[in-house]
């Protein structure tokens, strides 16, 4: 399975060593701590907002889905709360960077 090719999919995959159970990030097929071979699977659509920080009537974000802490922006009138829930409303590839998209729960 290819992370990026499943991105530009829509799909956010997360990686998990088979052998030792610990999430592989950043993706990669074979476990860094153990070399065991990684386990694919899609990420929850639930996560955690940890941080955000707003510029120009932009929300930007640090959220965990899965263990995994991405950054993105988040679509929304309201300011959020650091602990929120947040939804994964787009993962996709934009201009050759990754690019998450989110709304508050």
């Amino acid at each position: 399975m290819n992370f990026e090719e499943e991105l530009s999919k829509g799909n956010f995959m997360i990686s998990k060593c088979s052998k030792c159970e610990q999430v592989i990030w950043p993706p990669n097929e074979i476990c860094s701590k153990c070399f065991g071979n990684a386990e694919w699977k899609k990420s929850s659509e639930i996560g955690k907002l940890i941080e955000f920080s707003l510029k120009d009537d932009k929300i930007f974000c640090l959220a965990e889905f899965d263990s995994v802490r991405i950054m993105g922006t988040i679509n929304s009138i309201k300011e959020p709360q650091i602990g929120q829930k947040v939804k994964l409303e787009k993962a996709q590839i934009q201009d050759g960077n990754y690019y998450f998209e989110m709304s508050l729960c």
